[in-house]
């Protein structure tokens, strides 16, 4: 995947700045893709280059002026053609599992502090999913939000974060209860 086809999928419940796009992808589109601010209004630039989005200048009083950006129908069918291509199998780059790896051959302490901060993270993080997922649904339950909603792309893709960092918090507590029995306390 991209980043052009992550910016297209941001973009297609409304009309977003540049800083929008980057606070819609802290929010939720981070669970499973990151980028920088920069790189977000350079891609903006080639999209609208390429005619994949369209911009719009928007004149504010007292602020600078802004340029919102849309999804263009040429746009859409490049979702649409990615949407078709067999996705590739995800897989784990991280340095956390480097350090637990050498586990038996480093301070058992100050790897269990950073276990404890990932976990820390992991249950931050789960604390935004969850709230994220509570104001999509409003006052439905989870069944009938999706069965009613107009779009549960965004509320899915924030319940399979949700699952992440479950799951990361789960494994850094185990391996933490691990290493401190072999270390004897």
């Amino acid at each position: 995947m991209a980043l052009r086809h992550a910016v297209l999928a941001a973009l297609l419940d409304e009309e977003l700045s540049g800083y929008q796009l980057a606070k819609a992808f802290d929010l939720g589109v981070a669970n499973f893709w990151h980028a920088r601010p920069q790189q977000l209004y350079a891609e903006l630039a080639k999209l609208e280059q390429a005619g994949l989005v369209a911009g719009r200048e928007v004149v504010q009083e007292g602020r600078p002026n802004k340029r919102l950006f849309r999804v263009t129908d040429k746009g859409l069918a490049e979702l649409e053609r990615f949407a078709a291509a067999s996705a590739k199998p995800s897989f784990v780059r991280d340095d956390l599992l480097v350090k637990v790896q050498a586990a038996d051959h480093v301070d058992t302490a100050t790897l269990v502090a950073r276990l404890g901060e990932r976990a820390a993270y992991a249950q931050t993080r789960i604390e935004l999913f969850t709230a994220l997922l509570e104001n999509m649904r409003g006052s439905l339950s989870e069944q009938e939000f999706l069965r009613k909603a107009d779009r549960v792309g965004p509320y899915l893709t924030c319940s399979r974060g949700l699952a992440f960092e479950r799951g990361n918090r789960e494994w850094c507590e185990r391996t933490i209860a691990v290493l401190l029995e072999r270390a004897g306390g």
